[in-house]
């Protein structure tokens, strides 16, 4: 009897103390919510006012899990993600009960089905693409969806080491980002696209001028397939960026070739482009330098002044053509952005990508030019829209972010990434396992290819490039859906340039006045 009532003294005594502590904790904050005036709220509303914030940042969390419907989320929804972890993990990504999709969304795709689409034995092998031919070393692109470009310092090395060997699993090709070429890029064995930013990192001299020597060293590598002048980005357009000099170690410093410990600075467009002109000389002249493939990426807000890009394109002739243009939607992307820049600025893909493709094909350049499409393309119906669209190849950052096992926590920019993905803190990196993450990039890859190539063989083709905009319709302001061949007539290759149709009539002679 004494030691229990010892004990039920003692915890007397702890619960005494415990409520002091908490009494004199909130006495505290309440005197400095008091007399702070920074925020109303909690100067009105001392101590109760502090879980405002609290759930504020709390928000996204409890939006995610209880409260947003699987197809409300932004800027990807729960059954655009669970897509992607289920392709990933290899499991069956068959639905039941019918579709959770709301078909009467102006702009959504609706894929038409064949009366009599082929048979197993009548499906066709989706050939590699050659870009670059007039480079001394094409590249045969063998699949039409690939990895887009994150640096390494967005995002950690286990993150880069993954994707690299998963990508090397599933035969597709990953894009550096703007941040230079690192040992982890090479690691899996994969294809490289190799992104030149606009400080030129990896590729620059002391001066952040362009480097012949390092463009060499660059394209001595075998595995790096072609070179990437990146004008622009949908996070950003026409914004550079920071990086702080706490995050250049001394391994990023080495890998962008800047100083050690110092901010470096992106500015918002190459200081040696100027005009269309530049831009085709510093195309060629890289092309020579590399013997590589020599393309750009951008974000279009208007199809206006790349009339006259085509224009002068067309006098200098194809040698000075770019072998691809990367033609990415204004719907932001992996990078931090201001928000206006992220929600306001550039076309969106499903805009723009349709004006690139058809200003390409109006200057006759359809089998010398290759489209590339990337922006928010992560499931199997935005890749076959693409394709159907006219792009020849397809790129995601996202999808592949996915496939590591993102959780879209929204904490890129903070070095907080929970899964280890775009953190440089060891300890949170520790659950980026890459033998097992490997291995969930490949699949994912694969299964999103498959899937594609079934779309294709619905609306009746044998594979994904003979698909075009009359296999699919969009979905308008009406709820009624139209061809997107009547919305985005093609232009007709063969024969007659413009089809006849008037606008691509006006079009023509536009570029070639």
């Amino acid at each position: 009897m004494g030691f229990t009532g010892n004990i039920f003294e003692f915890m007397a005594m702890a619960f005494v103390f415990l409520l002091g502590c908490a009494v004199l904790v909130i006495a505290v904050l309440f005197v400095i919510d008091r007399n702070q005036g920074e925020d109303a709220i909690r100067r009105n509303y001392p101590v109760i006012g502090r879980f405002r914030g609290l759930f504020s940042s709390l928000g996204e969390f409890f939006r995610q899990y209880f409260f947003a419907m699987d197809r409300e989320e932004m800027p990807f929804n729960r059954a655009q993600r669970n897509w992607i972890y289920d392709a990933s993990a290899g499991h069956d990504n068959t639905e039941a009960f019918g579709s959770t999709r709301n078909l009467q969304v102006p702009g959504t795709p609706i894929f038409m089905p064949a009366a009599f689409p082929p048979l197993d034995d009548q499906y066709a092998a989706t050939e590699p693409l050659v870009i670059g031919p007039t480079a001394r070393e094409p590249f045969a692109a063998p699949s039409i969806f690939n990895i887009s470009g994150m640096s390494y310092g967005a995002l950690s090395r286990p993150a880069v080491r993954a994707l690299s060997r998963g990508a090397a699993k599933a035969g597709v090709w990953m894009n550096t980002g703007e941040g230079g070429l690192s040992q982890w890029h090479l690691e899996g064995g994969c294809d490289v696209v190799f992104q030149i930013g606009t400080a030129k990192y990896g590729v620059r001299d002391l001066d952040g001028n362009l480097s012949d020597e390092k463009l060499r060293a660059v394209a001595a590598h075998a595995q790096v397939k072609m070179f990437e002048i990146k004008l622009s980005q949908g996070a950003k357009p026409g914004k550079g960026g920071i990086l702080p000099g706490e995050k250049v170690s001394a391994e990023i410093a080495e890998v962008r070739g800047i100083p050690q410990g110092k901010p470096s600075i992106s500015p918002n467009r190459h200081h040696d482009v100027n005009d269309w002109g530049e831009l085709l000389d510093l195309i060629h002249h890289i092309r020579d330098v590399t013997g590589k493939p020599v393309g750009f990426k951008t974000c279009i807000g208007s199809a206006d002044p790349w009339f006259d890009f085509f224009r002068l394109l067309k006098q200098r002739g194809t040698d000075y053509a770019p072998d691809f243009i990367t033609v990415d939607g204004g719907e932001g992307g992996t990078g931090a952005a201001p928000m206006p820049l992220m929600d306001l600025v550039g076309m969106p893909l499903r805009e723009a990508l349709v004006r690139m493709v058809d200003l390409r094909d109006l200057a006759g350049m359809h089998d010398r030019i290759r489209i590339i499409a990337s922006g928010k393309l992560v499931n199997p119906g935005d890749v076959a829209w693409a394709i159907c669209a006219g792009a020849d190849l397809v790129t995601s950052a996202r999808g592949f972010m996915f496939s590591l096992g993102c959780i879209q926590a929204l904490k890129c920019n903070r070095n907080t990434c929970p899964t280890g993905i775009t953190t440089h803190d060891r300890h949170l990196q520790k659950g980026l396992v890459v033998e097992e993450k490997d291995k969930r990039v490949a699949l994912y890859a694969k299964s999103l290819i498959k899937e594609v190539e079934t779309i294709a063989h619905s609306v009746g083709v044998a594979e994904p490039r003979l698909m075009g905009r009359h296999h699919v319709r969009l979905v308008t302001e009406a709820g009624s859906s139209v061809q997107m061949n009547e919305l985005y007539p093609a232009v007709r290759r063969e024969g007659d340039p413009t089809g006849g149709h008037p606008v691509f009539v006006d079009a023509l002679r536009r570029m070639t006045v």
